[in-house]
């Protein structure tokens, strides 16, 4: 079956579910921030206990990542996700899903090819895009502080 560009643009936008974005973007500005002020908190409660600014800031990493994939792990961050939407894309804790989420859905395959081999299909293009970058960036940064 061939079809236009055009064509497929129409049958798309008719199959496809008009999105709810006055209920999606509060939600997901919500929940977002709720992780974002999750993290201050845990931040703020490390440095009370004496822990250095940086200590602090590695525990609260630590901590914010362990919640994300026991939340994956768990089925909770799925749930939490269908309604805040990208919301809970902040950095860290999506991120640590990305990595969690191909994990579980895998492992019935094995620990090598079904863990260790899907584990990275999300976040394996990002860890290597941000590896490059700085690469040449540290080349450019380089180069330049020579003249």
């Amino acid at each position: 079956m061939n079809i236009s560009n055009q064509e497929y643009g129409e049958l798309a936008k008719r199959m496809s579910p008009p999105s709810a974005m006055y209920k999606t973007l509060p939600l997901s500005f919500v929940i977002g921030g709720g992780i974002c002020v999750l993290g201050e908190a845990l931040l703020n409660l490390y440095g009370m206990l004496g822990l250095s600014q940086d200590d602090a800031g590695a525990l609260t990493s630590m901590t914010l990542i362990f919640l994300s994939a026991l939340f994956t792990g768990l089925k909770l961050y799925d749930r939490i996700a269908q309604h805040a939407g990208a919301g809970t894309l902040v950095p860290i804790t999506g991120f640590a899903n990305s990595v969690v989420s191909p994990a579980l859905d895998f492992k019935s395959e094995g620990y090598v090819l079904g863990l260790g081999a899907k584990m990275f299909v999300i976040a394996g293009p990002v860890i290597v895009y941000g590896i490059s970058a700085s690469i040449i960036y540290g080349i450019i940064y380089y180069i330049t502080t020579l003249f």
